[in-house]
């Protein structure tokens, strides 16, 4: 008899204490659910040993990117129904760390129905896009460029599809009138403009990319740029830009670590989305490090996405799926904190921009590329790659739009000890 996706069904509003608000269709053909919803499909069940042996996202994720699991309709839809079911119920939590509900006791009763339906084994292989043993302790230099490999050296053909010409990988800031180009030319033109560029100052730009940020403050404000990233591919691509744009005088990308970097002092820093790679504990560090490469008087422009501050700080836990195919060893830190580190350093703040709506509508804009390069993006990474990206970034468009991430621009000063910041008293008309 057919009946897996009801058996399914009635496990899941088990576990999540309330209806599953999608429909679920499972590998015999069978349906369960709410008509007229996204369909989540099972189309193998060796998703379920996946969760046996892995409860909790990690055990989802590596059914998706495994393409055991998939969504039929709107992605978004689907995430909303389900995201939102999750993060209500975590909000009634009290006094405590909200637990994922597959994290919950429940789970413990519903694992002898997953038996049944799924089996026990063998245990499935993680999918080959999951990073493999990381060595040595978290943020260490070689640690470091591990990670920043396996996110960012997945081939420059593939980003091209995702982010468009401009080749950014951040938050475009975006006008009514805006196409995705021209939302990423504004943020860049923002930073130069926040940092007062002018010609002949010394820019820093720490984790560079693939070169835009140089390129449009060397063409457009007259500087010398020094970029630094810790990826060969994005380094190889950067130069080449460089070279077609004729700036080989006036932009230099290194492959080195920003620890590394000995040659200021710089007039200027920044530091646009690549914060959120240094970690809780060298986060002090890298303000010391930046404050210290800056002559007195510059200024610093850190990009970052925050997190909303948890209950208790020391429960916080890194993102499974991101952690194991997204960003390894990334952490996010909320804004009040980060402020304060870089204040502790020596800097003084004088400005913070909130930009957490513009990211939502450039992560749905990349989507909308990589669908729209589907066939394309699979060729020239994995299909499991592909879904990854597709998952983690309508994923984040969620989170952006829900406050439950933001991204904030902050504008920091190493004020000379005689206390003039050389910041002008009206400096808002930069927005």
């Amino acid at each position: 008899m057919a009946d897996a996706a009801l058996r399914l069904t009635t496990l899941a509003e088990d576990l999540l204490g309330a209806p599953l608000p999608i429909r679920i269709r499972a590998w015999d053909g069978s349906e369960s659910g709410p008509p007229g919803t996204p369909v989540l499909v099972i189309r193998h069940r060796r998703a379920l040993r996946r969760l046996l042996w892995k409860p909790g996202e990690l055990g989802l994720a590596r059914a998706w990117v495994a393409g055991e699991i998939d969504v039929e309709g709107d992605l978004y839809a689907a995430l909303e129904l389900l995201a939102g079911l999750i993060w209500e119920r975590d909000d009634e939590q009290d006094g405590k760390r909200p637990l994922h509900p597959l994290l919950d006791s429940r789970l413990r009763t519903a694992a002898r129905g997953l038996l049944d339906l799924g089996g026990a084994l063998p245990p499935p292989p993680p999918p080959a896009e999951e990073i493999r043993r990381r060595r040595g302790p978290i943020h260490t230099k070689h640690r470091d460029k591990q990670a920043i490999s396996h996110h960012y050296d997945v081939g420059n053909d593939f980003y091209e599809l995702v982010l468009g010409p401009s080749m950014v990988y951040s938050c475009a800031y975006w006008a009514d009138d805006s196409t995705l180009e021209t939302a990423q030319r504004d943020k860049l033109d923002l930073v130069c403009r926040k940092l007062a560029l002018e010609e002949g100052m010394r820019l820093l730009d720490v984790g560079c990319g693939w070169g835009s940020m140089a390129i449009h403050a060397a063409r457009e404000y007259g500087v010398q740029v020094t970029g630094v990233t810790l990826s060969r591919e994005q380094a190889a691509y950067a130069r080449k830009r460089i070279a077609d744009e004729g700036l080989t005088d006036r932009i230099e990308i290194r492959v080195q670590d920003y620890r590394d970097v000995k040659d200021g002092p710089y007039d200027a820093i920044s530091s646009i989305g690549m914060a959120e790679h240094v970690g809780s504990v060298r986060y002090r560090e890298y303000a010391d490090d930046v404050f210290a490469l800056l002559k007195p008087g510059g200024r610093l422009l850190n990009h970052q996405i925050g997190r909303r501050p948890e209950r208790d700080e020391s429960a916080y836990e890194i993102d499974g799926f991101i952690d194991a195919y997204v960003f390894p060893d990334g952490e996010l830190a909320p804004v009040g904190r980060t402020v304060a580190t870089l204040e502790e350093a020596g800097f003084e703040t004088r400005d913070v921009q909130a930009l957490r709506e513009h990211y939502g509508l450039t992560l749905r804009q990349w989507v909308a590329n990589l669908e729209a390069h589907w066939q394309e993006a699979v060729r020239l990474t994995s299909p499991g790659r592909a879904r990854v990206w597709r998952l983690y970034m309508a994923a984040s468009a969620l989170a952006f739009e829900r406050n439950r991430i933001g991204v904030n621009q902050i504008l920091a000063v190493k004020t000379p000890v005689e206390g003039a910041s050389g910041v002008p008293r009206r400096v808002y008309d930069w927005r």
